[in-house]
C-alpha cells in the first residue's frame, strides 16, 4: 500500500472533500497541509451533510487520526466553532482523534480585520480574498514575527512575541487609519484559549513518523487548487500558501519520499470563486445553468462561483506542475442534457497559439479559450457506480479529457453521496 496526497486541479471547490472521505476509509491517519479555515469541504454521509472548514475530512469518521500538519495557519477560535458544530451534530472530536503541529502558526483577530482593511482599499483590483485573515497570517509566518501554537507554553515569551508582532501590525492599522489593537486585550484572548488548544498539541511530524514505519497508510489532504498556489497559479488571484503536492512534505513534517501517489480532483466543467482570469467563464444562460445544477456557492463565503466549459488546457498543466499520477473527476452528473459540449483545448492569445496559460497577469487576463465541441448525452448519469451505467457519449467524453490532460481518470464521482463513486484505479493500492 502506499500514502495518498489529494489536491485540486483547478480553482478549488472541486469536491475534494467527498473524495477525501472515501479515501479516508482506506485510510488510517488524514492530514491537512497547507491553508486555513478559507477551505471549504462539503461531505454528505447517509444522508447527513457536515461542512469543514479547517478539520481533516476523516475527523468525522471514527478510528481515524486527524492531523493538522505545521504547513496550516490555525484559527483556534475557527477551530473550536467547528469541533461544536460537529459536537452538534454527534461527532465527537477529541485529543485521541485529532492532534494539531506544536510549530503551526496562528491567525490572530488582528489578521481577518487586516485582510479586510486591505481588501476594502484595493477597491476595483481587490483579490477575492475570504477575509479570514489567512494572507497576513501566512505574511508574519514567512517574516518570523508569528504566533506559534508552541508560544502559548511560554508566557513571558508570549508576551514579548505580542509586543513584537503589533510593532508591525499596529503601525500598518495607522496607516489605514484604522483603530489599533489592544495588546492587553489581545494577550488576554490568547491565554484564555490556550487550555482548550494545548491537549490537542502533539509533535505531529514524530507521530507521522511513526505511523510510516508502522505501515499505515496516510491520506494527505490539500486545500484549495493548484491554479491558486502562491507560485504556480493566475498570480496575484492566488492563496497566500503553496497548494502544490509537493507541500504535502513540507506542511506536514515527512519527507517527499512518503507520498507515493498524487491523486488530483477535477470538476466535469470549470468553477472559480473570487477575482482573477478565467477563460473558459461563461457569463449566459449555459453558465447559469452549470452554477444551478451544480449548487455552486462557497461552502465558507457563500459567494456564487463562476462557471464554465472544462479547461483541460489548465489541468493538463496543473497535472504536471502538481505531479499528478490520477484524476478524480466529479459532478459528471451536472453535464446530463446538454446536446454538445465543449472543451478547451488551448488558448489564443494576442493571435498567438498557446499550449498552457503563461505566467503574465495581462496574457492570462488575454486568454481566448481555443474550444473542441464533444457530443452530449440525454440519459441520466446521477447515481452511476459502474461504467456499465453510463451512456455511451459521457464515456467518450471522459476518454477524451484523460486523452487532453494527458491523465489517466482514477475515480468518477457521479453524485454528492460518497457511494456513487466508479473506482478506476484505487489510489492506496498504486505502486
Amino acid at each position: 500500500m502506499t500514502n495518498v496526497a489529494v489536491v485540486g486541479a483547478q480553482w478549488g471547490d472541486e469536491g475534494k472533500g467527498k473524495i477525501v472521505d472515501w479515501l479516508s476509509e482506506r485510510a488510517d491517519v488524514v492530514v491537512r497541509f497547507q491553508g486555513g479555515h478559507n477551505a471549504g469541504h462539503t461531505l454528505v454521509i447517509d444522508g447527513t451533510t457536515y461542512k469543514l472548514s479547517l478539520l481533516p475530512s476523516g475527523v468525522v469518521r471514527s478510528g481515524k487520526l486527524s492531523i493538522i500538519g505545521n504547513g496550516v495557519v490555525l484559527d483556534p477560535w475557527a477551530l473550536f466553532r467547528e469541533i461544536e458544530g460537529l459536537r452538534e451534530q454527534g461527532v465527537a472530536v477529541t485529543p485521541e482523534n485529532l492532534l494539531i503541529a506544536e510549530n503551526a502558526a496562528l491567525i490572530l483577530p488582528l489578521h481577518s480585520k487586516l485582510d479586510l482593511l486591505r481588501e476594502e482599499a484595493r477597491g476595483p483590483a481587490k483579490i477575492g480574498t475570504t477575509g479570514r485573515g489567512i494572507g497576513p497570517a501566512y505574511e508574519d509566518k514567512v517574516a518570523r514575527r508569528a504566533i506559534r501554537v508552541c508560544d502559548l507554553t511560554d508566557l513571558p515569551s508570549l508576551s514579548e512575541r505580542v509586543d513584537a508582532l503589533l510593532l508591525h501590525h499596529n503601525a500598518l492599522l495607522r496607516g489605514l487609519g484604522a483603530p489599533e489593537i489592544d495588546r492587553q486585550e489581545l494577550l488576554h484572548a490568547l491565554i484564555e484559549i490556550t487550555p482548550r488548544l494545548l491537549p490537542f498539541v502533539a509533535n505531529t511530524w514524530q507521530r507521522l513518523d511513526a505511523a510510516r514505519r508502522r505501515g499505515d497508510r496516510i491520506l494527505f489532504e490539500g486545500a484549495q487548487g493548484l491554479m491558486l498556489d502562491v507560485d504556480h497559479g493566475t498570480y496575484p488571484y492566488v492563496t497566500s500558501s503553496n497548494t502544490v503536492s509537493g507541500q504535502a512534505a513540507v506542511g506536514s513534517g515527512l519527507g517527499v519520499g512518503s507520498v507515493g501517489y498524487v491523486l488530483g480532483i477535477t470538476k466535469a466543467y470549470t468553477t472559480r470563486v473570487g477575482s482573477g482570469p478565467f477563460p473558459t467563464e461563461l457569463q449566459d444562460e449555459v453558465g447559469r445553468l452549470l452554477g444551478e445544477r451544480g449548487r455552486e456557492f462557497g461552502v465558507v463565503t457563500g459567494r456564487p462561483r463562476r462557471c464554465g466549459w472544462f479547461d483541460a488546457t489548465l489541468v493538463r498543466q496543473t497535472v504536471k506542475v502538481g505531479g499528478i499520477d490520477g484524476i478524480a473527476l466529479t459532478k459528471l452528473d451536472v453535464l446530463d442534457g446538454f446536446e454538445s459540449l465543449k472543451v478547451c483545448t488551448g488558448y489564443r492569445i494576442h493571435g498567438e497559439a498557446f499550449d498552457h496559460l503563461p505566467a503574465s497577469p495581462a496574457a492570462q487576463a488575454a486568454a481566448e479559450p481555443i474550444y473542441e465541441t464533444l457530443e452530449g448525452w440525454s440519459e441520466s448519469t446521477r447515481g452511476a457506480r459502474s461504467w456499465a451505467q453510463l451512456p455511451a457519449t459521457a464515456v467518450k467524453y471522459v476518454r477524451r479529457i484523460e486523452e487532453l490532460i494527458e491523465t489517466p481518470v482514477a475515480l468518477l464521482s457521479t453524485s454528492p453521496e460518497r457511494e456513487d463513486t466508479i473506482l478506476v484505479h484505487d489510489p492506496f493500492a498504486a505502486r
